[in-house]
């Protein structure tokens, strides 16, 4: 069945949603932890898969380990910018989790998401990253063995793509020093 969306007049008609009206309807309980907002409109979040999981710890026990001390990782956390508040898998950000109880983040050095069934929303996350001046977006993509690396962030998007295949090393230029061994994520 087709839905209402498909139709273009329609699409644009959409009343969009703020930030805080999304953050005043969560207050209420009139949203569930299913749902994230982008660009003005709720987006029901995918279920989780085993595979899915498994990348996501595995890749935040590696970045806690190796990140200096003037950065944490947060896990599916949200972060709040203009007309979004993405919940990426991870994040690292300026700071430690307790600067964070007043606030969301408005930004990070790095976002990383695990597209094991959201590879073409993950992609089109990459301008609202950006947007956010979020240094440097990766998308892991299992299926693919690969990580797509987005960089150097402008108001409409990343300038920069590119794609690393295992078991080669993707390097961080949001987190210097930071790399990851991409046969080590996979499972060589």
């Amino acid at each position: 069945m087709a839905s209402i969306l498909d139709e273009p007049a329609i699409r644009q008609a959409v009343f969009p949603l703020s930030v805080e009206f999304y953050h005043q309807a969560g207050e209420l309980g009139l949203l569930g932890e299913d749902v994230e907002l982008l660009e003005g409109t709720l987006v029901t979040k995918m279920p989780k898969s085993p595979l899915h999981e498994s990348l996501v710890w595995l890749l935040f026990e590696l970045l806690e380990g190796r990140l200096p001390p003037a950065l944490c990782v947060l896990k599916e956390a949200p972060l709040t910018f203009l007309r979004s508040e993405p919940e990426p898998d991870l994040a690292v950000v300026r700071g430690t989790r307790q600067d964070f109880r007043r606030g969301h983040p408005t930004t990070a050095e790095l976002v990383i998401e695990v597209a094991v069934s959201t590879l073409e929303l993950d992609r089109r996350k990459a301008a609202i990253y950006a947007g956010a001046g979020v240094k440097e977006y990766w998308v892991v993509v299992p299926a693919e063995r690969c990580v797509e690396v987005y960089r150097e962030p402008q108001t409409e998007g990343y300038t920069q793509k590119r794609t690393v295949v295992a078991p080669a090393i993707v390097e961080s230029v949001g987190v210097p020093g930071l790399n990851l061994e991409l046969g080590e994520l996979f499972g060589a």
